[in-house]
């Protein structure tokens, strides 16, 4: 029996997902996809695969990887994704299909405890506030029982809490063969592991970096493995402009002084003036930040000339030569120690590429690149390709002395047209074969859709406080359930105070604004509701709220989006893409900006319907969807949602809504 025939005998009505899954359903999508990812292993071609909400895309892939024989390499977006694939989604099939498989979680550095840096920062404890000495000392002992070092596996542990820095390593700071620790370092036996496995699950944020500076361990995986899937596939582009640049920020220039003086205090104290040497590299950081001035946070300044817009081009360049000098100045200083300890190697190849990386922003921009500057706390300096084609043709599809490899990607939005151009496109797979499986939810039944027609313009200031003031409404009458996507930090943070004053002294009413906790609790929160006596929720988001967010059931049936999410044109990236697209004779509007808001408008817009039995009403606070001429395309973008026309039917359905979760019953 051939791969196409096993896999749809598995999907098949008594087959062996039916007999080993509960409430497994027969899906004709699901099984159309299947198969196709098993023409494609066994054909060696790339497929592309856009499979909507409730196809269940993840057994898609799953089945026919695993009853390949072949070694497989899974890539998805997020270290979540990741565990659940591996915790989870995989157990469960190999079980059920009783295979010899073993597999591994490979992750990046940042998600493993690093020993050695965890005995040095209980030893630099004067670094410590009183918070980062109580989570230091409950990484201590769970360091004592844990066998793989992810730091996931801590329970407790906030992702956003300082002192995991401080305990694991970077690319740039982990000593390597020389370490004291090697032998037990927890990221060498995660990739050993992954080497011996026929199955690996990784992310798209390790592959390019490894793509990009060869450092992972995916490059000797790489080799052996001739099916690669890329789950979230939608995210492969803007993932991979982060890796295949280059990057300096004045804050990697302060943590490699602050390591320095730690280094140089305990292990070289006296022959070197490390208080100096620091404060001069320190100085040199302030004064780049300093040429930025005062820039609303999350600024992005165009770069196109010698220095970035708006800055004065003399102070730049010579803040940029200061830190150029100042890094050279460490290289110096820590050849001079290099050989009392591993850590002194370490840090002067850090100042080395730190110089290196200070000194190419002086010069030009590489052709087909773009250039700018992030303002925040600290000043990031970018230059990126504008989209990762000529890679995946010439390091992907092209490598060459490799085996012939399936390349399988999917996700749930990939495009708007038949070719999914959107995503090939820009991924360098306009010949790949490409498939689209609609979904089996009955959006029609299942959920609407309101334009209202009386707002402001999004453009307006007064914009923002109308949706904040309507949503208010809304979300009274439905009990909460209500997610709010908004396309800005700023509009998040104006609707989000207004909504929070609206409902200050309610005692049934609760607003979650996104930052205000770690992202997984404001989740599990809103997802809770009012169960176990709970407020009604309001969730106000931005980012990346706007995919890979699941709340089925009852707990989201009102999702408001503040206006069509455009990419801003003003940003650098938008821009230079845009210039290119002008210069090939093609409309940017139409080429770029429009399939860019479709997708996005399609991404926010999953986030309402999850199972066959949720019940929803999305809410666009912006006419020109149904105004514009172009509106016609980003509503064929949407699910066919059923069109509410008035405010008054809108506050039917959700007295609808209202009734059948008191009631505790969905409507026919």
């Amino acid at each position: 029996m051939n791969l196409v025939s096993e896999v749809e005998a598995a999907f098949a009505a008594g087959g062996v997902l039916a007999q080993a899954t509960d409430h497994f359903v027969v899906r004709k999508g699901q099984a159309e996809m299947a198969l196709a990812v098993a023409c494609a292993i066994e054909g060696g071609y790339p497929l592309v695969v856009e499979a909507s909400t409730g196809v269940g895309k993840t057994f898609s892939y799953l089945v026919p990887a695993l009853l390949s024989g072949e070694r497989v390499l899974l890539s998805t977006a997020t270290k979540a994704l990741q565990d659940q694939l591996f915790g989870r989604d995989l157990p469960r099939l190999v079980a059920a299909f009783g295979l010899p498989v073993r597999t591994a979680l490979l992750k990046g550095r940042a998600s493993y405890l690093c020993l050695h840096r965890m005995e040095t920062a209980r030893q630099e404890g004067h670094f410590l506030d009183g918070v980062s000495v109580r989570a230091l000392a409950k990484v201590e002992q769970w360091s004592q029982a844990t066998r793989t070092g992810d730091l996931a596996e801590l329970p407790g542990l906030d992702e956003r809490s300082p002192v995991i820095p401080l305990v694991t390593s970077t690319r740039d700071n982990c000593l390597g063969a020389p370490c004291p620790r090697f032998r037990a370092c927890h990221v060498n036996l995660a990739r050993r592991e992954a080497m011996a496995a026929d199955v690996v699950v990784i992310n798209h944020h390790l592959f390019f970096a490894d793509l990009a500076v060869r450092e992972s361990g995916v490059a000797e995986l790489l080799p052996s493995v001739r099916i690669a899937i890329f789950d979230e596939a939608h995210q492969l582009n803007e993932t991979g402009v982060q890796f295949l640049g280059r990057n300096l920020s004045t804050g990697q220039l302060l943590d490699f002084s602050r390591e320095m003086l730690a280094a140089g205090l305990q292990l070289a104290r006296g022959l070197v003036d490390w208080q100096e040497l620091v404060a001069s590299t320190e100085q040199a950081a302030r004064e780049l930040r300093l040429c930025a001035g005062k820039q609303y946070p999350g600024t992005r300044l165009r770069w196109t000339g010698e220095s970035p817009e708006g800055l004065h081009a003399e102070a730049w360049e010579l803040a940029l030569n200061a830190v150029h000098a100042s890094c050279v100045r460490a290289c110096a200083a820590l050849d001079s120690v290099s050989e009392i300890a591993p850590d002194f190697v370490r840090l002067g190849e850090r100042a080395t590429e730190l110089a290196a990386r200070a000194q190419s922003f002086v010069g030009a921009c590489e052709p087909d690149r773009v250039r700018w500057v992030d303002v925040g706390t600290q000043l990031r300096l970018v230059e990126s390709p504008l989209d990762i084609s000529q890679t995946v043709k010439s390091k992907m599809l092209g490598a060459s002395g490799e085996a012939v490899k399936s390349w399988i990607f999917t996700s749930a939005t990939l495009g708007d047209d038949d070719k999914l151009s959107w995503f090939t496109q820009s991924c360098g797979l306009d010949d790949a074969q490409v498939l689209r499986v609609g979904s089996p939810f009955d959006y029609e039944r299942q959920a609407a859709l309101y334009v209202p027609q009386d707002f402001p313009k999004p453009g307006e200031p007064a914009h923002a406080e109308k949706v904040a003031q309507c949503t208010a409404v809304w979300a009274q009458h439905l009990g909460g359930r209500t997610m709010v996507l908004t396309t800005t930090l700023r509009s998040l943070r104006v609707i989000g105070e207004a909504l929070q004053a609206t409902f200050e002294h309610s005692d049934d009413m609760e607003v979650l604004l996104q930052g205000a906790m770690p992202k997984r609790v404001l989740i599990e929160r809103f997802r809770e509701g009012r169960a176990r006596g709970g407020k009604g929720c309001v969730l106000v988001a931005s980012a990346s709220f706007w995919e890979g967010i699941d709340v089925p059931g009852e707990a989201l049936q009102l999702l408001v989006i503040d206006k069509l999410p455009f990419p801003p044109p003003n940003d650098p990236l938008a821009e230079a893409r845009s210039k290119q697209l002008e210069s090939q004779g093609r409309s940017a509007f139409k080429d770029y900006f429009l399939p860019e808001a479709a997708m996005a408008l399609k991404q926010g817009a999953g986030r309402l319907i999850r199972r066959e039995t949720d019940q929803g009403v999305l809410v666009v606070c912006d006419s020109r969807l149904t105004s514009m001429g172009y509106g016609r395309r980003l509503l064929r973008a949407l699910p066919p949602l059923q069109r509410l026309e008035s405010e008054q039917a809108l506050m039917e359905r959700l007295e609808r809504l209202t009734r059948t979760c008191t009631m505790g019953y969905l409507p026919t």
